[in-house]
């Protein structure tokens, strides 16, 4: 069971403050736990490429990360870059605005231009619909299925930080939730697989997205979760 949690985790490393520094803990904890991956940013690929070496941790990169606003040359020639330096997994945002206003073309050509250079390289892509912005069940369950129509690997929630802003001009964001995420499970083809990101912190909120369907969830508290499931199991 132990095992089986840690090879869920997808140890993120992203934080816009974060160094050098800060990736060497981040793998050292990656490796400690042998979780599935570490997810950097993209300038970190190759170093994280050379700390993780001789380890069964995987080196994951973020594309048009956060907010998704990058053209679509630009998305395909940031992931084909992250691939070659040595990146076997790409988490990729989605232009956020065209999927509010239904430019459902527009998103499949980004998702597909993007899997395909990802696949090119042996690569997987996991696609971020970044729930907290997209909503509705409707827009969730159309991007489900363009994912799945253009061969993407995964779909994910959330970026960790699609921050919206409250009355009170404070910002705040929930993540991944247990209805988006087995409305995701139940609308991708058999071949898609569903990553939580965003609010898991705890033992107890990985086990639940596991029984919702997730096969990888991102996570900055990895240390918490593995050592609370160190005790308990």
């Amino acid at each position: 069971m132990i095992k089986e949690l840690a090879k869920m985790i997808d140890h993120s490393i992203l934080h816009p403050t974060f160094t050098n520094a800060d990736l060497k803990e981040g793998c050292a904890v990656a490796m400690k736990y042998d979780v599935a991956s570490v997810c950097v940013k993209p300038y970190m690929v190759t170093e994280a490429v050379k700390l993780l070496k001789g380890s069964d941790v995987l080196v994951g990169c973020v594309i048009g990360f956060p907010s998704g606003n990058s053209a679509i040359p630009v998305k395909v020639f940031e992931a084909e870059n992250a691939c070659k330096d040595g990146a076997v997994e790409i988490d990729m945002v989605i232009n956020i605005g065209k999927a509010l206003e239904g430019e459902w073309a527009y998103i499949e050509e980004e998702i597909k231009s993007v899997a395909d250079v990802c696949h090119k390289y042996g690569a997987i892509v996991k696609v971020i619909f970044e729930t907290d912005y997209v909503t509705q069940d409707s827009d969730i369950v159309k991007l489900c299925e363009i994912c799945t129509n253009v061969g993407a690997d995964y779909v994910k929630t959330s970026s960790g930080f699609g921050f919206v802003k409250g009355s009170d001009g404070k910002y705040s964001y929930v993540g991944a939730t247990i209805p988006h995420l087995e409305l995701m499970k139940k609308s991708v083809g058999p071949k898609v697989k569903v990553k939580a990101a965003g609010g898991v912190r705890t033992l107890d909120q990985l086990i639940a997205v596991k029984e919702a369907g997730c096969a990888r969830c991102g996570a900055t508290a990895t240390i918490a979760m593995m050592e609370e499931a160190l005790t308990r199991f």
